[in-house]
Formats: C-alpha cells, sequence, structure tokens
C-alpha cells in the first residue's frame, strides 16, 4: 500500500502500535452509528487487534485503508479506505459489485477540521492516478457530514441506491478527469 501525503496529513499503513486509537475511535456510538446494517461498538480491545491485523495483511498497489496522522504531531486523526464495493442480493455479502468505494470514519477529535475532505481528495486523486474511471461513495441517509465530504471532493450525488451492503444508501460518484 502505497503511503500517501498531504500538506497536513500522512496517509499510511496501520502498525501494532495504533490499536488504541482503532479500539477508542470505534468504541464510540458517533462514529459507529452510520456503520453497517445493524451499527455497533467494539466492546473489547482484542476487537481492534483483530481488526489491526486484517488492516495489515492488505497489500494492494492501488486499493488500502490508511491510517490518518496529523503530519504536525503524529496523532492519528481517523481511516480513509480505497476498495471493492460489495453488491447487494449476493449470497455472499462480500462479493464485490465492480464498483469502487471511497469511505472514511475520523475520531470525533478531529471532526470539523478539514481532515475527512484532505484525506478523501488526496485518495480520489490517487484512485483516478492509478488509472481507475470511476470511485462511489455510499453514506446512511442521516449522515449528513459524510455527505457534505462527498460534495466537497467533487462527487455528484446521484440519489438513493439499494446497490450495495443491501442496504439504502445515498450515492456519491466521481469519474476521473
Amino acid at each position: 500500500m502505497k503511503t500517501l501525503r498531504t500538506d497536513r496529513l500522512i496517509l499510511r499503513q496501520w502498525t501494532e502500535s495504533d490499536v488504541d486509537f482503532i479500539f477508542d475511535m470505534y468504541s464510540r456510538w458517533e462514529v459507529q452509528q452510520y456503520i453497517g446494517l445493524t451499527p455497533r461498538v467494539m466492546e473489547d480491545r482484542s476487537e481492534a487487534v483483530a481488526l489491526i491485523d486484517r488492516l495489515r495483511a492488505l497489500d494492494d498497489p492501488i486499493y488500502g485503508r490508511w491510517a490518518v496522522e496529523s503530519a504536525a504531531s503524529g496523532g492519528l486523526a481517523g481511516m480513509i479506505l480505497l476498495k471493492p464495493i460489495p453488491a447487494s442480493g449476493r449470497q455472499d455479502p462480500l462479493l464485490p459489485s465492480g464498483d469502487i468505494e471511497i469511505g472514511w470514519h475520523f475520531h470525533p477529535a478531529s471532526w470539523g477540521r478539514g481532515f475527512a475532505t484532505e484525506a478523501a481528495a488526496v485518495v480520489l486523486a490517487h484512485a483516478f492516478a492509478s488509472g481507475l474511471d470511476r470511485v462511489v461513495a455510499v453514506t446512511n441517509p442521516r449522515n449528513i457530514a459524510s455527505q457534505k465530504v462527498c460534495t466537497r471532493i467533487g462527487m455528484r450525488h446521484e440519489g438513493q441506491t439499494t446497490r450495495y451492503y443491501n442496504a439504502t444508501c445515498e450515492l456519491f460518484t466521481a469519474s476521473a478527469p
């Protein structure tokens, strides 16, 4: 996975030392409330250890689930992802749809600083520079903050869809320039 940078952020591979941050972020309802069909918070640090292990095992030149770190402080702010998105209605809910998704989860201490927009913009640019023609983002219909990030990075709102995750989502798309 390629390390990406902006003036303020470093998007990098996850490390074992990031477990406490992952547990803190995903054990908060305000972070988890819009994630998945049945949102739930992490209840045990072992869940964060298992997630870090899965994240560290991912190695792809285009796709990734990057740790978003402040270049100034070295502190973590959240996660940004670029990956195949699962299609609805498949027997195996993890089978890809053929579309590529961009998404983000940020710690509440980092909200309101433009980190999600900045990280998403660099990952979207990376996607297109890597040869992808189209990227989608889906949000829970109530997740207005993420919908604003989609708009800020130039994605177009396509309305609601049930094509992904067996859920009704707001769909945003961006095409390569």
